[in-house]
Order: structure tokens, then C-alpha cells, then sequence
């Protein structure tokens, strides 16, 4: 599968993992901590920062009530309206220039997340790399026209979606003209429980359409993210905070500066051990062969002696011959004067 060039960065398996960090809500409405957040970011060497652009009227109604207002115990964000949320969450679309440029200045490829017509308008000004597309938003057909008729590359959440809605998504935005296309297995829920991300269907989806896929990873923690690599995910998507006790919209299931690091080292290393097929040595463990076990003689022997399981056992360094001729050599007889320690080898057995 070809590989995918987002900022001047390839992605695909001959290449790293693409690590995303996501910024989300949780610059809690300051621009100086949105802009700490990038200098964090590009600290812990993540590939790119991301963001989502709306605002509360892009995305929904001004109802309080009925399907309008989130009453689950169970949620992040229990007792808020959907549109008081997306005014805590929304990121300023006048700071998105500044954080582009800081992003920019450090290393970091930035792009984002639209939610509508009027937020890919407005990326399009700012000359983003790339788009991301929500799982929320994966079925909303005339927004993925829109997207894709950018000519950019789209990483797309595969969250909620069923194959046959996947399988509509994805023809459209190859009809709009689009085949730089990155699907992200994604459980939406917040945070998501290990035992629902079901990491196997990478593979398959891959195989499916196509495409690379990588892992958009609400869990915590790093553990379900490095697994993903072991199945070939060619990008990790994760949300990012300074600190969790700070609070913020998806502060509960994001990663702190230290756990991107480490995601980010150690999801290279995971890379790196996937590795070939492979049966022959290394150049490492050749020069190990020197203390594989081998036969020794372990007692003092005259010529003449028997070869017993008293003075031959097989031990460690591995000068001797391979421990398999064990059998063939008990009751032989040496046909010299052999001290403690010797390796042995057919030249001191008799005839």
C-alpha cells in the first residue's frame, strides 16, 4: 500500500507510526495555554497538533431541553446543553492562525477537524496540510464532498459507523476525486473501555478498502495505542492535555506530557520490532553463539575411558559439539588423555 506524504511527512508502514495529539477543548478558552500546549506537543516529539473548528451555532441548536441537553450520570458531561458544551469546547477561529504558525515554528504539522462547509472555507485560507473527519460526522455525505473535493488527505474516524455507512463514506470521497484517504479505528465512547476497541478490525478494514489505518484511541493510557502497532496502524490519534487536574471538556481521557513522550518513543520501538520474517541470526546473536550450550567433558579422562553421563554434560560456553550428539556419544571411548573442561568433539572420540 502507498504511502501518504501529510506536511512534508510520509506515513505508511515502511515509516513510523504518525503520532496526532489532539488539543480538543482543553485549552479551556486560553490562547496562551493553546500555545503551550503546542510547545508540549512538540517536546514530547509527536508528528502533529490538531484542532476542531466550529463553534456552538455551526453545530447545533440553542435548546436546552429534550434531545438538546446531555442528562447521563454516566457522561463526561452530564447536566450541559449541547451547545453550552460546544461553547466551552470550540476553539477560537482567530487563534487558529497563531497556533498554525507557532505549530509551524517548532516543527509540528497542524490541521484540523471541520464540522461543516463554512469551517473547510475558512482551513482552506490557512493553507492546512490535511483534514480530519470526526466519527460523528463520517456519514454526513455532503460534508465529505466538500472535504474531499480539497484535493488534501483525509483521516477519517471510523466511530459509530456501520460497513455498509463505511463503505458509502469512503466511495464518496473516492468519487469526489480523493484516494489519499486514512481510516482510524475508533470506539466513541469517553473514555472507551480496552475490551470495546476490538484492535483485530484493523486489518481487516485495511484489507477491506484498501487504505491504511491507523487508531483514533480514547482509552487511557498508552497500552491499547501500542498494541494498534502491532497490527500495523500507521497513525495514533490521541487527545492531549498540560494536566489532567486542570480540568477541561476531555481533559479525563487525555494523554499528560510525559505519556506522549513515552507513546511516541515507545511506539517507534514497536514499529521497529515488527520488523521481516525472518529466520537468520543477527549479526548480535551470532556473536552470541559463543555461550550456547555445548558438550564438555567434566571430569579428568584417560585414553581408553567411557564417555558417561558422570563425566560429559552439555553446558554453557558452546565450543563443544551440539547437546543432539549426547546420546551417540555415551559409552565411546576417548582415544586420548582429556582434562576437565575440554569441549568435546568427534577427534577425541575412538574408532
Amino acid at each position: 500500500m502507498e504511502h501518504i506524504k501529510i506536511g512534508g511527512l510520509n506515513i505508511g508502514s515502511d515509516f513510523p507510526p504518525f503520532i496526532i495529539a489532539e488539543m480538543s477543548g482543553n485549552h479551556n478558552q486560553s490562547l496562551e495555554r493553546s500555545l503551550q500546549i503546542v510547545e508540549e506537543v512538540a517536546k514530547a516529539g509527536a508528528h502533529a497538533i490538531k484542532l476542531q473548528t466550529y463553534t456552538a451555532d455551526t453545530m447545533t441548536l440553542n435548546i436546552k431541553e429534550n434531545e438538546f441537553f446531555i442528562d447521563d450520570p454516566k457522561s463526561l458531561w452530564n447536566g450541559k446543553s449541547l451547545y453550552e458544551l460546544y461553547q466551552e469546547a470550540y476553539t477560537p477561529w482567530e487563534w487558529h492562525k497563531e497556533i498554525f504558525k507557532r505549530a509551524k515554528k517548532l516543527g509540528l504539522i497542524a490541521f484540523s477537524t471541520p464540522f461543516d462547509a463554512t469551517a473547510v472555507n475558512f482551513l482552506e485560507t490557512l493553507n492546512v496540510p490535511a483534514y480530519k473527519i470526526a466519527s460523528f460526522e463520517n456519514i454526513d455525505i455532503p460534508l465529505l464532498k466538500i472535504i474531499a473535493q480539497t484535493g488534501k488527505p483525509i483521516i477519517m474516524s471510523t466511530g459509530m459507523a456501520s460497513l455498509s455507512e463505511l463503505e458509502e463514506s469512503v466511495r464518496t470521497i473516492r468519487e469526489s476525486g480523493n484516494e489519499q484517504l486514512i481510516l482510524l479505528k475508533c470506539t466513541s465512547a469517553y473514555p472507551a473501555d480496552p475490551s470495546e476497541m476490538n484492535l483485530r478490525t484493523i486489518p481487516h478494514l485495511r484489507d477491506l478498502f484498501a487504505v491504511q489505518v491507523g487508531l483514533s484511541d480514547h482509552t487511557l493510557g498508552i497500552g491499547v495505542s501500542l498494541a494498534s502497532v502491532a497490527l500495523e496502524a500507521t497513525v495514533i490519534e490521541k487527545h492531549f492535555t498540560l494536566s489532567r487536574a486542570d480540568g477541561g471538556v476531555d481533559s479525563a481521557f487525555s494523554l499528560e506530557p510525559g505519556e506522549l513522550k513515552t507513546l511516541v518513543e515507545e511506539s517507534k520501538n514497536a514499529w521497529q520490532a515488527l520488523g521481516k520474517v525472518n529466520y537468520h541470526r543477527t549479526e548480535k546473536e551470532n556473536k552470541s553463539l559463543h555461550f550456547r550450550r555445548s558438550l564438555y567433558i567434566t571430569e579428568d579422562m584417560k585414553a581408553g575411558d567411557i564417555i558417561t553421563e558422570n563425566n560429559m554434560r552439555a553446558i554453557r560456553p558452546g565450543l563443544g559439539l551440539p547437546p543432539k550428539f549426547y546420546y551417540k556419544l555415551l559409552g565411546k571411548k576417548v582415544n586420548c588423555d582429556i582434562s576437565l573442561g575440554t569441549p568435546v568433539s568427534w577427534s577425541i572420540v575412538g574408532k
